[in-house]
């Protein structure tokens, strides 16, 4: 049984940006533009095209300019979560904004990558692959074979199922995690805030068979660095994004 597409989604903006430096010395990474466009803005406008309504954004590093950015849109309620005096990765990132995050499923988005092009359909595909009684996280997974500017050996291995076992000790997988996830908040309901990755949360689930995977059907550009930026900005031109 799938669910529409989440109405709130938590949006992952606190990272402190190492790999692009010198870029992000006095710009954070989600502000980076890609051919004129704000990195976070190539999320969050799929994001409320698909009918999402909030987006609980984490902010940390150069906190005040992210802040700025998204409260400036008029196309979805803002609400900061306020990371200002600590780092908790992407998992802590959750368990501190639990609060705000209610107890129907929501979508997670990184602020680093985005899918060409910008169209809803991969937002309506995880939302209608989303089984609660089945999964408690469904994520939205790359073919590394359709990917730029992800230069890593791949992260998942998926059965017919959808069911995601990590990469471990094998050389390479066949998927990537592409930075959009549905989830259900109360995995979070008994974790601690403090400094973690949700990798810890996606191992509980794991073996539960809870983990899925759903494939991007679009290309996915990963921008980390320089000359990732550089790749994305020459894709996108030939391509017309």
């Amino acid at each position: 049984m799938s669910i529409p597409v989440p109405k709130t989604a938590m949006v992952l903006a606190a990272g402190l940006g190492t790999r692009m430096r010198p870029l992000t010395d006095d710009t954070p990474k989600p502000l980076i533009r890609v051919r004129e466009k704000a990195l976070m803005d190539r999320v969050l406008d799929p994001l409320a095209a698909a009918g999402v309504e909030r987006a609980i954004v984490n902010v940390h590093y150069l906190a005040d300019q992210v802040e700025a950015h998204v409260r400036a849109r008029t196309d979805m309620e803002i609400i900061i979560s306020d990371e200002r005096g600590e780092v908790l990765e992407t998992g802590g990132a959750l368990a501190k904004a639990r609060p705000l995050l209610g107890e129907d499923p929501i979508l997670v988005a990184n602020t680093d990558a985005f899918w060409a092009p910008e169209m809803t359909d991969p937002i309506v595909g995880l939302a209608g692959a989303f089984d609660p009684a089945a999964m408690d996280a469904l994520l939205l997974v790359a073919d590394t074979g359709r990917t730029l500017g992800f230069d890593g050996a791949g992260d998942f291995f998926r059965d017919e199922a959808g069911h995601l076992t990590r990469r471990g000790e094998a050389a390479s997988a066949p998927f990537a995690y592409c930075g959009l996830r549905i989830i259900k908040p109360q995995l979070y309901d008994a974790m601690p805030v403090e400094r973690f990755s949700a990798l810890k949360v996606w191992d509980q689930l794991i073996p539960q068979q809870r983990l899925c995977g759903h494939v991007l059907d679009a290309f996915w550009l990963h921008v980390g660095d320089p000359g990732a930026l550089k790749d994305a900005e020459m894709w996108l031109a030939c391509h017309g994004g």
